[in-house]
């Protein structure tokens, strides 16, 4: 989702958004029939922790675009985009 982020390729973060979507659910199902050993307590702190500051990075990289969109929102009806 970064790499796509980076390249301002906003339909390929979107599809990966998703896809992210249902891993998580299935992540959280699985979570509820198994315990963690302490080793991979820790990987998965780190890998949230990853994952963490690649959403704050692609947060960053979306605001301009996320700004153009709400004002697309608040145009006049009947004007015209170019």
């Amino acid at each position: 989702m970064l790499a796509a982020a980076m390249q301002q390729n906003w339909d390929c973060v979107v599809e990966c958004e998703k896809s992210c979507a249902v891993l998580i659910g299935e992540l959280r199902v699985q979570s509820q029939a198994a315990q963690l050993t302490p080793a991979e307590r820790k990987e998965k702190t780190r890998i949230m922790k990853s994952i963490l500051r690649n959403d704050a990075q692609i947060r960053v990289l979306a605001e301009p675009w996320l700004a153009t969109l709400e004002h697309i929102g608040k145009m006049p009806a009947g004007s015209v985009l170019h």
